[in-house]
């Protein structure tokens, strides 16, 4: 399995758009975002074959999974934190591949 983290995780000063990203079989990729308790992203995607996808972060040895879907070639919503961490938005392409269009904003949107 190909393991990727699209940037070092930082503060996420203004959305990240990423269009046409070619996933191969198989192949993660992964968004990682500092958040500090109570602060929010909104995110959106679209792929063209299902991918798994899920929000994570990591304890200590273990891996938590706040929000996880299966299958999904469209989701969209926002995320709250609840405690500080480094959250990352991940996806894992099936055994066809998929190409991957996504977007993760701060919430809420700065105007």
């Amino acid at each position: 399995m190909m393991a990727g983290c699209a940037s070092a995780p930082g503060r996420l000063e203004a959305p990240k758009v990423v269009f046409g990203l070619e996933l191969k079989p198989y192949a993660v990729i992964e968004e990682c975002i500092a958040l500090e308790p109570g602060e929010r992203i909104a995110y959106r995607f679209d792929a063209r074959l299902p991918v798994a996808f899920n929000v994570h972060f990591h304890d200590a040895n273990a891996v938590i999974m706040p929000m996880t879907r299966e299958g999904a070639t469209s989701e969209s919503g926002d995320f709250a934190a609840d405690r500080k961490q480094i959250y990352c938005l991940m996806w894992e392409a099936g055994a066809e591949g998929s190409v991957l269009d996504y977007r993760i904003s701060p919430w809420p949107p700065h105007r």
